[in-house]
């Protein structure tokens, strides 16, 4: 297992660590529900190092980001941030992802912590038009500071006005001292924030930074449990979960980032829009608890005789909507809101009803 530059915090702060993706990683420290409330009311700080990182530069940078993922990269202006995924060859999704635009040059990658080597691997196969890539996941450290108090904590950290950034922009900026650091408003937990990109060598200093300047609002490090906690309630996608090699965006109500335009020719194009045209045959939905019981990751989708029809991907008691909630891919007869479905919970045939994301509105 790998350490992230702040590994070292967590274990003297007394988190419970866990294996994740390959890192030792914080998996809560007072408990889920205390941190989950914490970002949602004021600011939390959650260690997502083990994130991976891939520039892609020189002259056929867009042409590569074009044709390797499906949202349409031509759109991007520097500064902003781009919700994308990779199609695979086969239907299937081989990660989810963001794309930053630095320059028409200029780009990052920022993939999920499991899936780094594969992405690298697909990356560089279909690299035929020349751009370079460079993983720089094991040099980068990264933050995210996220809650409705988090930009104004960390405005006290850089003189470059961060309090009225747009969601899905970032700045290239000076923090606490540290040049060039990677500014970024992109979240996961629907309560907003930032994520900070930093050299290793400057992680301490930035952690201890951070700290401090949130002391008065109440600042407190979060685990990985509020993470998928809090994204759950949006109706966030996590890979491995509600999306994976087999699942198409389309099936995954991830349309939105699938651009079907003429100009853009991306990895199996015809196939996908094949889906979209002719309708697919199950769909990923959300779901609320009508019975008594809380769905988890695998548990069956039952019709009200007990046949299996699907499978629930995520699935919680939501901390902030105090009711239980899920995902998971039902027929697409059943996916439209205030269908009855049936979730299998310890033998017991609950039902459930489907609901339009995301669960918690602010």
């Amino acid at each position: 297992m790998k350490n992230t530059a702040f590994t070292k915090f967590h274990e003297t702060l007394g988190a419970k660590i866990v294996p994740f993706a390959g890192y030792n990683m914080p998996l809560q420290y007072e408990g889920v529900i205390a941190e989950h409330e914490t970002v949602r009311k004021t600011l939390g700080v959650f260690d997502v190092s083990h994130m991976g990182e891939f520039w892609v530069k020189g002259p056929k940078a867009l042409d590569f980001i074009q044709w390797v993922t499906s949202n349409d990269a031509s759109k991007l202006v520097p500064g902003k941030v781009q919700y994308s995924c990779l199609p695979n060859d086969s239907g299937g999704i081989v990660d989810d992802l963001l794309v930053y635009k630095v320059a028409d040059d200029d780009f990052l990658l920022v993939v999920n912590a499991a899936n780094i080597e594969k992405d690298w691997k697909w990356c560089n196969k279909q690299n035929k038009m020349g751009a370079t890539l460079i993983n720089a996941s094991d040099d980068i450290a990264q933050l995210a500071i996220q809650g409705p108090l988090a930009l104004q904590a960390m405005q006290k950290l850089t003189d470059t006005k961060v309090t009225d950034m747009e969601y899905y922009t970032f700045k290239k900026l000076t923090f606490t001292g540290v040049p060039d650091i990677l500014f970024a408003t992109t979240g996961y937990t629907g309560s907003g924030g930032c994520e900070i990109y930093m050299a290793n060598k400057d992680a301490t200093k930035i952690w201890n930074a951070v700290f401090e300047a949130g002391k008065e609002f109440g600042i407190k490090p979060i685990g990985l449990a509020a993470r998928d906690t809090l994204r759950l309630e949006m109706g966030y996608c996590l890979y491995g979960n509600d999306i994976n090699d087999t699942t198409s965006p389309i099936e995954a109500g991830l349309g939105w980032i699938t651009k079907f335009t003429d100009y853009k020719n991306f990895i199996n194009k015809d196939y996908l829009l094949k889906q979209k045209q002719e309708g697919v045959k199950h769909r990923l939905i959300g779901f609320e608890m009508v019975d008594k019981g809380i769905p988890r990751h695998e548990y069956e989708i039952v019709d009200a005789q007990g046949n299996k029809i699907g499978e629930v991907t995520s699935g919680t008691m939501g901390p902030s909507v105090k009711i239980p909630i899920g995902m998971g891919y039902v027929p697409a007869a059943l996916s439209k809101e205030g269908s009855e479905i049936h979730i299998k919970i310890r033998d017991k045939i609950l039902r459930a009803k489907v609901v339009k994301f995301p669960f918690y509105k602010n």
